[in-house]
């Protein structure tokens, strides 16, 4: 593998962790979250929302450079060639199933790609605690005032 692909495999990574990190300490853009009595807070399911969606960004184009310097994702037990865009497509898809934990097995990583698969599990597993601990740590806040 090139070492430009290494590169942008670093930066994609930087900048998920780095995300992650200022949504867990709060941030420079800190949100307070003034809640009301209702049990539904539209602010925290779609910060959420997207931080799901970064994630899942973020590990599909790892997987996808990782594709396209040919270490694959197999496809129903059956290495494929496929064109670009469907690579992207299967990367996006195989990273959502993935942080979701759902895992239907359909489309399995090789090589480094099950390190990787690993640790997006693991993150997709953690982060609605880590919202849950958000919430009532922000709780308890307006509760002491």
């Amino acid at each position: 593998m090139g070492i430009l692909s290494w590169l942008f495999i670093c930066g994609i990574c930087g900048i998920m962790v780095w995300s992650l990190i200022q949504f867990i300490r709060g941030g420079r853009y800190r949100v307070n979250l003034h809640l009301r009595e209702s049990r539904f807070s539209a602010e925290i399911f779609y910060t959420l929302l997207v931080v799901y969606f970064t994630v899942i960004i973020g590990f599909g184009l790892i997987y996808f450079i990782l594709s396209i310097n040919q270490i694959l994702l197999v496809e129903n037990g059956e290495l494929r060639e496929v064109s670009i865009i469907a690579s992207l497509i299967h990367s996006m898809y195989f990273s959502g199933v993935t942080l979701l934990t759902i895992g239907y097995g359909d489309i399995t990583p090789i090589g480094i790609g099950r390190l990787i698969a690993l640790i997006q599990a693991l993150i997709g597993y953690i982060l609605p605690t880590a919202f849950v601990l958000r919430l009532v740590q922000s709780n308890q806040k307006d509760r002491d005032r």
